[in-house]
């Protein structure tokens, strides 16, 4: 018998390792099969796009906020894993019927470092789980020596248009920007992803830099000239999405990202 305790403290009780596992959170899709658990895989999201062969050969149960209850059931999982923010409440508990529902809620590195780690035991890959949490350990600490002389930069990144919105505070997201001596602008506003208005950027923090990320809203150039009409002096930069909002084994993958991004703002 295994009992193990997700995020949200919810006890959940293994009389054996689950054997048939379905995702709704897309990068921990990529970790679970990075953990070597692709066999155990029956269903995932239409955004779980990593690995890419994943989506031809596993069943698509739904989006991230819409799931087929139905196909859920017809798979007969074990356990399913969700997420606090990627998942709604009500989505959750309409699955706790069917089998344990495992939700994780991951905003920081150590966070991210707890959830491999919870996989390993729950799936019986301690061995894989101690090698990626190893890994990522190092890249996050050869990342910290690589930052030691870099100089903190005001910093907005932005998700949506039409609104606008941004990153906020307690989200995985703002972590990444601290880690990068980003201070972000919009961290002291209401909400973990404010809706802002671009025109009022520079007396709401007049950021050196204004990050464009790649999802959920696909930016392109002609927004960041919008953009930067009104924002003047700030560089405006386009970033990969994945990289700063994908948890799991995506991080160690994200530090090298970072070096690179570093590079390029100085250039």
């Amino acid at each position: 018998m295994l009992t193990i305790t997700d995020d949200l403290g919810t006890q959940h009780h293994f009389s054996e390792t689950p054997k048939r596992i379905i995702s709704l959170v897309p990068s921990l899709t990529e970790t679970l099969y990075e953990l070597g658990l692709e066999n155990e895989i029956m269903g995932i999201t239409k955004f779980c796009v990593h690995p890419y062969h994943l989506k031809s050969l596993k069943i698509i149960v739904g989006g991230t906020k819409k799931v087929h209850i139905e196909k859920i059931k017809a798979l007969n999982p074990d356990v399913i894993i969700a997420n606090k923010e990627e998942n709604t409440l009500e989505i959750v508990d309409s699955l706790r019927d069917i089998c344990p529902v495992f939700v994780t809620d991951i905003v920081t590195v150590e966070d991210t470092l707890k959830t491999i780690t919870d996989f390993g035991q729950l799936f019986k890959r301690t061995t894989d789980a101690k090698k990626w949490t190893e890994k990522i350990q190092f890249a996050h600490t050869d990342f910290e020596r690589f930052m030691e002389t870099k100089q903190w930069q005001k910093a907005a990144y932005l998700i949506w248009r039409e609104p606008y919105m941004v990153a906020g505070s307690d989200t995985f997201i703002n972590e990444m920007l601290k880690l990068n001596k980003f201070e972000n602008i919009y961290e002291k506003f209401e909400g973990r992803y404010p809706e802002v208005e671009i025109r009022k950027m520079r007396i709401q923090g007049d950021p050196d830099l204004v990050l464009l990320s790649s999802e959920p809203y696909p930016f392109k150039e002609e927004h960041a000239f919008e953009i930067g009409r009104v924002t003047h002096h700030a560089k405006t930069i386009f970033v990969d999405g994945e990289m700063f909002s994908w948890y799991g084994t995506r991080l160690f993958k994200a530090f090298q990202y970072f070096k690179a991004l570093q590079n390029r703002i100085e250039e």
